[in-house]
């Protein structure tokens, strides 16, 4: 069977804009070599295909062999990515500085030692107004070695200066170094993981952050230290859910690139998950109004050229944004105005399919199965948690928890309590052994087990009995991780004032801007 993302040449064709598909032909075409005549017939036949066949291209491409298609196939990835550093060059800083470099290599190399140095200290200059000290100490060392080769009367200052200069580098790119390292593992310690489940976990992380932050690092001045540490507080605070913790690091995160515009520029992803970031905080800890100035302001960069002419920035983009749309309904009961979201997300998801990662697509299912919850669409809702269930993968082992939590409560309300006991055993030792359970899951399965044996009007007192033992346990961490998947609660007071969750929901949100808008009235 033809994949449609396997092919890596087929996938790059694919992810190129009209813009760039213009530029390639006009690049390649500047010689009119038979080979390269060959690779643009090659590049028009998987430009139209819309899934890969070889068999298929092997006929349109008369007079080629399956060997010859191997070398015109790697020809034609290497002439695509050529064209593309030509064509982006302008526009991104690490391109610069390493086509700079790469003129000032070929002018050492030709021996012209002095024009090489020039080159390479206007390099300097625009590294380190950009922070980049990895591209520093690649400089550092062709200066060093054209010193040793080009012999003139300033060369004991430059030495000494060299050398200070390398050391000072060296000690920048270690510190950086250790606190991305620290970021990348806390944040890969919750992708797999989600939230920290009990006191082991935490004292787990609470060790490793320890362990591995280094001594003087808060000390750190530079953006680059600054924006690690910042994150690993984030990841480190998020997995614990210290909600106000994870909200400030997130603002700080975001105001490092505020205060620093140039940067937003330079590092505009890591300035996208700022902003996904503090959204998850603000919608984390219900602050209503700042979640609402927060996505407009990222929806307006979202609008901006930067965004919209970069692939990468714009499927960012679009993934925290409806995210964060999603969420905003979820917090103001809006699911059924939420539902006009999902076709739109889909197509978008079908579209970028090769450039979405397996984790963003189980949040998305996760979320959008929850809308069809609040909305009563439970049939639905269990087709999106069905996607996540079977998903056969061991990413987010909190997130496949809840998806099969909510896909029992699903069952529940749609009356199939014929497969109830048998659902409710499974998805037990689910998280019994995913080291998932907590006393409110412990509590939601004996309520589960016993009310769908019991009459209607019987029913009411045993709801009761159920708010009342969880309603104790709002406030501790490691029990309220549900609340944070499911609205547990409000799902409870639903069935109490005969009221749709949605409806529950919302009227505690308006209660909620009512009380904020009184006090703003009072200040």
């Amino acid at each position: 069977m033809p994949n449609r993302y396997t092919d890596a040449l087929f996938q790059l064709i694919h992810s190129l804009e009209k813009s760039e598909k213009r530029h390639f032909k006009l690049y390649i075409t500047r010689s009119s070599s038979n080979e390269n005549l060959k690779i643009v017939q090659l590049f028009d036949a998987l430009d139209k295909m819309s899934e890969y066949d070889e068999k298929l291209l092997l006929k349109k491409l008369k007079g080629t062999e399956k060997p010859q298609l191997y070398n015109l196939r790697t020809h034609l990835y290497k002439q695509i990515l050529a064209s593309l550093r030509l064509l982006n060059s302008s526009d991104s800083i690490d391109l610069q500085l390493n086509e700079q470099f790469d003129y000032a290599h070929i002018l050492y190399k030709k021996g012209l030692f002095v024009q090489s140095l020039k080159i390479l200290e206007k390099a300097k200059e625009m590294a380190k107004l950009n922070q980049k000290y990895n591209y520093l100490a690649q400089v550092n060392a062709l200066e060093k070695r054209i010193e040793m080769l080009h012999i003139n009367r300033s060369m004991e200052s430059r030495a000494g200066l060299l050398s200070k200069e390398a050391n000072e580098i060296s000690d920048r790119i270690s510190m950086l170094s250790r606190l991305s390292n620290l970021a990348l593992l806390l944040y890969g310690w919750y992708i797999k993981h989600g939230h920290a489940r009990n006191e082991k976990d935490e004292e787990g992380v609470r060790n490793f952050l320890k362990d591995q932050l280094p001594p003087d690092a808060r000390q750190q001045t530079g953006f680059y230290a600054r924006l690690y540490l910042y994150q690993s507080y984030c990841w480190y605070a998020f997995i614990r859910q210290d909600f106000i913790m994870y909200y400030r690091y997130s603002q700080k995160w975001v105001d490092l690139f505020d205060g620093q515009p140039l940067m937003i520029r330079v590092e505009t992803s890591h300035y996208i998950k700022g902003m996904h970031n503090l959204l998850n905080a603000h919608f984390d800890l219900r602050n209503h109004a700042r979640f609402e100035t927060t996505l407009k302001k990222f929806e307006a960069f979202a609008e901006t050229d930067r965004v919209k002419d970069h692939d990468n920035f714009r499927i960012q983009a679009f993934i925290y944004i409806n995210s964060a749309k999603i969420n905003q309904h979820l917090m103001q009961g809006t699911f059924k105005q939420g539902l006009s979201l999902v076709p739109y997300i889909n197509g978008k998801l079908e579209e970028y399919a090769p450039f979405i990662d397996e984790h963003r697509i189980l949040v998305f299912n996760y979320k959008i199965a929850t809308l069809y919850f609040g909305s009563g669409d439970y049939n639905t809702s269990i087709d999106y948690l069905q996607k996540i269930i079977n998903s056969n993968t061991d990413l987010r082992g909190d997130l496949q928890c809840y998806a099969r939590l909510l896909h029992l409560m699903a069952h529940y309300e749609l009356g199939n309590f014929e497969i109830m006991e048998s659902l409710i055993r499974s998805v037990y030792r689910f998280m019994s052994k995913m080291q998932n359970l907590t006393v409110i899951e412990e509590e939601m399965f004996a309520f589960l087990r016993s009310s769908f044996r019991i009459s209607r009007h019987k029913l009411k007192p045993e709801l009761e009995k159920f708010l009342h033992k969880i309603k104790h346990f709002e406030k501790n961490r490691f029990a309220t991780r549900a609340f944070a998947y499911l609205d547990i609660i409000s799902w409870v007071e639903s069935k109490l004032e005969d009221k749709s969750l949605a409806v529950v929901i919302r009227e505690k949100y308006l209660r909620s801007k009512k009380t904020r808008l009184s006090a703003m009235a009072a200040g």
